[in-house]
Formats: structure tokens, sequence, C-alpha cells
């Protein structure tokens, strides 16, 4: 199954992967068996830093054979939950101890107060999380929400807090790299995009992406 959505939440940290428990494979990528249900079955992970994916099988410590069903994501009987939830805690240490994680939200809603001198409005009562910034027309240039990552593509029902900006249609293209920007979630995505606010998301492009679209709009 895979994993590689963490690297969309968080930046690696290559050093600590040896102390994780992680070893280097002649095929330079990194490789770790853990036990999980009392041993009965066991999971193996192979992370490729470089290429920025994470794929998790789980084997029949019996007889060593994979066990299929886990990586169907249409199955949901109640023993293979219990085979996810066990790996799910797996990668959660993982990303704790190997992983920088950091939620840029509230270091972005003060960069937008004091930059533009905006406050956040709240307009929808049902999604308390969804706040949007505007210019002095009104509209809006910047929506923060909370989405889950399979929203934008990724393959996890973890959340994550994103922003919406506005962008110029012809450079869209090569803004978009699917790892902290993507195609716009909910809006017009010929003129919108979702940048994700994680530590893979290098704070300065942010900033100059937000004055981009506060200027398109407030024209």
């Amino acid at each position: 199954m895979d994993y590689s959505y963490l690297f969309c939440s968080a930046k690696l940290k290559i050093s600590s992967l040896t102390a994780a428990g992680f070893t280097l494979t002649k095929n330079k990528d990194y490789f770790l068996r853990k036990n999980i249900l009392d041993g009965s079955f066991f999971a193996e992970l192979h992370l490729d830093a470089e290429k920025q994916k994470l794929e998790v099988h789980v084997f029949d410590a019996t007889t060593n054979e994979q066990y299929a069903l886990f990586d169907m994501p249409t199955v949901n009987g109640a023993f293979v939950a219990k085979l996810r939830e066990a790996v799910q805690n797996i990668i959660e240490s993982i990303k704790s101890n190997c992983f920088e994680t950091k939620n840029l939200r509230d270091k972005y809603v003060s960069y937008l107060q004091s930059h533009f001198s905006a406050n956040p409005d709240f307009p929808w009562e049902s999604t308390p999380d969804a706040c949007v910034f505007r210019c002095s027309n009104n509209k809006w240039f910047a929506l923060i929400m909370k989405i889950k990552y399979r929203q934008l593509g990724l393959k996890s029902e973890e959340e994550v807090f994103v922003v919406n900006l506005k962008a110029d249609e012809n450079t869209i293209p090569t803004l978009i790299d699917n790892k902290s920007i993507f195609k716009a979630y909910h809006m017009n995505k010929k003129h919108w995009i979702t940048i994700l606010l994680t530590a893979v998301t290098d704070f300065d492009t942010l900033c100059e992406l937000t004055q981009n679209s506060y200027e398109l709009v407030s024209s």
C-alpha cells in the first residue's frame, strides 16, 4: 500500500532513518521490517528518499506470503482494519521520529494579518476551520480550509490545512508539482491553486504566490 503522502505532510530527516531501524539497500532505498499483531504478521516498509515514495506490504509470519487484502482499498473487514491500524501506528511513529512536521497555518494567518491588514472571515458555520481573507473590494484572495489528502489525489484519509490562491492561468501548469502545490480543490482549476500548509511548503514561495493572488483579485 502506498503511504507516499507522508512526503507531502512533512520533511524527511534522512539522518534519523538508521536510528529508527531502517537499513540502506543495494538499490539505495531504505528498508524496515516490523512485527505486528503479536508477531503473527509483519510489515515491510520500502522508503525511496529520492523519489519520495513509501510503500508498505504485510505478510503472514507463518507462511511468509503477502497478505493481499491489506493492499485492496475496497476491502474493509474487521481484521483488515486491525492490520491497517497496526501499520498506521508504525507510520505515525516514523513520521514523529524521521520527519520534520510543521503546521504553517498559524504563521501564515499572522502573515496575512500583518502584510495585508486582513482579518479572517468565517462565512460557513458548518465548516468552522474554513476562513477567507478579503481585499478592499470584498472579494477573497485566500481561502484556508481543512481537507483530506485524498481530495488532492493522494492516498490518505489524514486531514491537512491548505490555502486556495488565485494564480495566472498561464503559470498554473508550471506551478503545480503535486507535492506542495496542486490543482485547486473545490474551485475553478483554471484560475486557482491549492497549497499545503505543511513543512514541505516553502514559506517564501507561499508568500509570493499570496501577493500575486491579492493583486489579481484586487485589480
